[in-house]
């Protein structure tokens, strides 16, 4: 059981991920304020639940991944910041992450578009996906992305024959598995054989797709790919990961004769969700290390050194994110260890999904008013129909919790409002930005006429 109290204001002027709440969070009169503005008047004038990204924080740790990718790569041929748009993307967000200097990483024609909406050049987005329809690879190219990451033979077919169609050639990055896997849960890890993602380099399955990329005739290798799973707090898994995918690149030269040009090292850095956690290195740890593996692989292949790309994505946007909840019902529950407080609020699986789909663990917090009385043994629940619903498995909170109160609960920025539901027919919540005192809404609040929208009886 963890009390998140004396971390409510945690300041990190470098941008660093090692955060649980905003920068720019405070109490103001004991309430919860972000971005300068109190939870209860964001609750007021948009609803509960509600997602709050403080833009101050989330551009911050933006810069600070540009920062740390210039500095570390600056005596070698430099690299690039993907934001991967799959964490949160909006037209706003997107727009903050180019102004901030950052590329955009898409997964799906959605995403895509939303990049193209905020006004982000194709040559600063670049399209992911393991299953892409023909429509997105020619709405990609038609843009003129910087490339398209591609995961099977199958699909390196299906871009070549869209680019032949269109009389274009195609920027082609390879992902491929390295067999390196890191991560909190199992469903994260990514680069272990079994699973549905990339190109295996054991198997011969990546030098297969480069002989044929290179063999076709509306395809160009820029880039290899290399993702190996979410949540990593271990510099050495992804130190190990860029060995593999860097040897490959060496081996393609001596086969081939072709240099890549280009690495992207995925991304996964982890970010910190309760006073428990470990705190993850800081951006500027994380490139270091990638940076002391492509200057080994200079020395030892004699090539020219790749430019590098990284594709952060929770760690921007996850701890600058918090989601606000009203109480509703609260009964307690005796168990042999002692009482447990059951404390329910407006929200749940459906704003919230990873508690239930990975065992994610969160903390929260009294937003409204002052919090410091007895602290009380509490699980914070959702309103569905599952058991499984629970979004703080054991936190300390108030003993005078009532109906009415609200719960803040922090770094929910990433994967809150991108994997959200409408289950049980709740309307999803609406995501605002505060920042100097200032709100402005990004997303709206769904409602149960928008959703009545979509039953063609109703």
């Amino acid at each position: 059981m963890t009390s998140p109290l004396e971390h409510l204001a945690a300041p990190e002027p470098d941008g660093s991920p090692s955060g649980i709440w905003p920068m720019n969070v405070d109490r103001v009169g004991g309430e919860l304020t972000i971005g300068g503005v109190s939870a209860s008047d964001l609750v007021a004038q948009f609803g509960s639940p509600l997602y709050v990204i403080d833009e101050g924080d989330m551009r911050a740790r933006a810069h600070a991944w540009k920062s740390a990718i210039d500095e570390s790569f600056a005596d070698l041929a430099g690299g690039d910041v993907f934001y991967a748009g799959k964490a949160f993307l909006s037209v706003a967000a997107a727009r903050w992450m180019a102004e901030e200097g950052l590329s955009i990483d898409t997964c799906s024609e959605g995403e895509l578009r939303t990049a193209i909406a905020a006004g982000v050049p194709g040559s600063k987005i670049g399209l992911h996906g393991n299953n892409k329809s023909r429509a997105e690879i020619e709405l990609a190219l038609q843009a003129g992305v910087a490339h398209v990451v591609v995961d099977s033979l199958a699909e390196l077919a299906l871009v070549e024959q869209v680019a032949g169609q269109r009389g274009q050639t195609a920027p082609i990055v390879l992902r491929v598995t390295t067999g390196v896997h890191a991560g909190g849960h199992e469903y994260i890890s990514t680069a272990h054989e079994d699973q549905k993602f990339g190109l295996s380099i054991s198997t011969g399955a990546a030098l297969r797709a480069v002989e044929e990329t290179l063999a076709a005739s509306h395809l160009e290798l820029v880039g290899l790919h290399s993702h190996i799973g979410s949540q990593i707090l271990a510099v050495e898994a992804f130190q190990a990961a860029a060995n593999a995918i860097l040897a490959l690149r060496a081996e393609i030269s001596a086969l081939h004769g072709v240099t890549v040009p280009e690495i992207d090292f995925g991304g996964g850095y982890a970010i910190r969700y309760t006073v428990i956690d470990d705190v993850p290195p800081a951006p500027l740890t994380y490139t270091a290390a990638l940076a002391g593996a492509v200057t080994a692989h200079v020395v030892e292949s004699g090539l020219a050194a790749p430019r590098v790309s990284i594709e952060p994505g929770r760690s921007i946007v996850g701890p600058a994110g918090i989601t606000l909840y009203t109480v509703g019902t609260i009964k307690n529950v005796e168990l042999e260890e002692g009482s447990r407080r059951y404390v329910s609020v407006d929200g749940g699986m459906s704003d919230n999904i990873r508690p239930a789909l990975y065992e994610a663990d969160y903390t929260a917090a009294l937003a409204s008013r002052e919090p410091f009385d007895e602290q009380v043994r509490s699980r914070v629940v959702g309103k569905h129909c599952e058991s499984g619903d629970i979004l703080v498995k054991d936190v300390a909170l108030s003993a005078s919790l009532g109906p009415g109160d609200l719960l803040a609960v922090p770094a929910t920025g990433a994967y809150g409002r991108s994997m959200a539901s409408n289950y049980n027919m709740l309307p999803r919540p609406g995501v605002v930005a505060v920042s100097d005192g200032s709100v402005k809404q990004l997303i709206r609040r769904e409602t149960v006429e928008d959703l009545l929208t979509f039953d063609e009886d109703a």
